[in-house]
């Protein structure tokens, strides 16, 4: 039965407010270099002010993946929340006119503003994210809809949301519904300190869900022992699992079949957004009927797009590179 959406994602709605920064300017501020940090409101709105040359884009870990499936060509929606606000009304039709449906309108009323990142990129193309997550802290089941989660073929979960109960009862009616359907949910473990604080509940989804992405930071903080036993373990406990390693080989199992995807190591000029990419080059080739391999080489082909310039959504076209690499006739 053919669905709405070949990916569905449900994630945090965040506007990016990116700025360049030197390594004395995150001391002074007492930012920790290359890390994801919550930060309350007052704080953000500190940094905020702080940040010059700001540009800013609709962001969050599954919406950026969404942005670079639909520049690929797929039907996609995200499930997120905004308010009515400037940035909310700004995320909301950005997506829109990148080729996601924004599912769930703009809220009214209410005191949460919009969620923000401010991300500082360093000279060498790390970057310090410091998140206020907002109106986005109140995701919830009601925001999600049978229509779209139940008529998604995948459906690509963020592993921040389980920080708050809303956004873990939504998670979790997502991928009943999806799979309920007929299709496929998959998990990213967002971070190493995510994982910590939901280990539990993470090594539950991954024997319950069909897929699930992380990095070797997170699979090692998941299973709390080196990567080689990490992958082991996983490999038994899920239907598919991907390990990334920042400009190393990629690691894929699904049942009998291992399969290590090179890099190309590439001097990044600003990192954001590189698993983001490789996600939604990975699930684009699951969701076109790739090979293992071929889906690996994708998600390293759009990774290695994304670090060549500053933003976290692809500038190129990705399938063109795609066609370039071989991976499509």
């Amino acid at each position: 039965m053919s669905k709405t959406y070949q990916v569905v994602g449900i994630g945090n709605a965040i506007v990016d407010v990116i700025s360049q920064s030197d390594d004395s300017f995150l001391k002074m501020l007492e930012i920790q270099k290359g890390i994801m940090q919550l930060v309350e409101r007052e704080r953000g709105e500190m940094l905020y002010e702080g940040m010059t040359n700001r540009t800013q884009a609709p962001g969050g870990s599954v919406a950026n993946t969404l942005a670079g499936l639909g520049s690929l060509g797929l039907s996609t929606a995200f499930i997120g929340r905004v308010h009515d606000d400037v940035l909310g009304s700004f995320y909301a039709n950005a997506m829109q006119s990148e080729g996601t449906d924004f599912v769930n309108p703009p809220v009214v009323g209410g005191e949460l503003p919009t969620s923000r990142s401010m991300i500082f990129v360093s000279p060498d193309g790390e970057r310090s994210m410091n998140t206020y997550l907002g109106i986005s802290s109140e995701l919830g089941p009601d925001d999600v809809s049978d229509g779209v989660a139940g008529n998604a073929s995948l459906l690509f979960l963020e592993g921040y949301l389980y920080d708050k109960p809303k956004g873990k009862q939504a998670f979790e009616r997502a991928a009943k519904l999806c799979r309920a359907g007929g299709g496929k949910a998959g998990i990213a473990l967002s971070d190493p300190f995510c994982v910590e604080r939901h280990r539990d509940d993470f090594r539950r989804l991954a024997r319950e869900l069909d897929f699930v992405i992380g990095n070797e930071h997170e699979w090692k903080a998941l299973y709390q022992s080196d990567l080689s036993s990490a992958l082991e373990q996983a490999a038994i406990d899920s239907g598919l699992i991907v390990c990334t390693r920042s400009g190393q080989d990629v690691r894929l199992v699904q049942g009998e079949e291992n399969v290590v995807v090179p890099v190309r190591e590439i001097v990044p000029v600003d990192a954001t957004g590189a698993g983001d990419q490789f996600a939604a080059g990975f699930l684009y080739g699951v969701a076109t009927g790739q090979s293992l391999e071929t889906s690996g080489h994708m998600g390293c082909i759009a990774a290695s797009e994304v670090i060549s310039h500053y933003g976290a959504r692809p500038e190129k076209d990705v399938k063109a590179l795609f066609h370039e690499g071989g991976l499509l006739e």
